[in-house]
């Protein structure tokens, strides 16, 4: 009788909570109907946009860089930057088209690297700060060339930054200790033998194996040599 009687009690709890569901159902239905109706706009909304818009923007712009990738290949840096203004979409014109596509992204890298082999490294800066990306490759020696730039410009200190940023981000035995040679010969140009020892030294103990490392004895030497004086 017990068991009977806690079997009934909990068919009773749950009967109640079921109605109650129902009577909460019934009595806010409209809010719950707005509700849903909000939803499927807002899923409509972007659905749309990627299917609508981005995509057929990401397929143009793929398109579109392909030909300015060809030009850019043969060292052609002008045309691959600014296009003929006939068939040839340059960067810059993807980027104003298609800037937020991925591809319009890739085009700020590839701009940037243009304006820098054409000698104007201040405007390579600002095209190579806006590119966004995380890939392990790209990403790091966009940031090791804005290094460069700012060698260029004369702003030795500011190189030094994003070439260690650059060797850090990057993380392999591959562009690591290019950047982070070029970290210690930039060093060097700021009689800071000390850091220059030490990024050299991270070169011998960390990427040994690396091409960088064939000859950095020589390297650390001198600064030695010079941090003595």
């Amino acid at each position: 009788m017990a068991t009977q009687k806690k079997e009934s009690e909990k068919e009773l709890e749950v009967g109640e909570i079921i109605s109650r569901s129902e009577q909460f159902v019934e009595k806010n239905k409209n809010y719950l109907i707005y509700g849903i109706v909000a939803i499927a706009a807002i899923v409509g909304i972007v659905l749309g946009y990627h299917y609508g818009y981005a995509k057929p923007q990401g397929e143009k712009a793929q398109l579109a860089i392909f030909r300015a990738e060809q030009y850019f290949e043969k060292d052609s840096f002008a045309l691959a930057l600014n296009g003929n203004g006939i068939d040839v979409e340059g960067f810059e014109e993807i980027i104003d088209q298609y800037g937020s596509t991925k591809t319009g992204n890739l085009a700020k890298a590839y701009a940037g690297i243009c304006y820098y082999k054409l000698g104007d490294p201040q405007t390579a800066i600002k095209r190579l700060k806006s590119y966004k990306g995380n890939d392990e490759n790209i990403a790091p020696t966009m940031t090791g060339l804005i290094g460069d730039c700012y060698v260029s410009t004369g702003n030795t200190k500011e190189a030094i930054s994003y070439f260690e940023k650059a060797a850090s981000n990057a993380n392999n035995a591959v562009l690591s200790p290019i950047y982070l040679k070029k970290a210690g010969i930039a060093y060097e140009s700021l009689n800071q033998y000390k850091d220059a020892i030490k990024v050299y030294t991270e070169i011998k103990e960390k990427y040994n194996l690396s091409t960088e490392a064939s000859d950095i004895d020589k390297y650390i030497t001198r600064a030695e040599i010079l941090l003595n004086k």
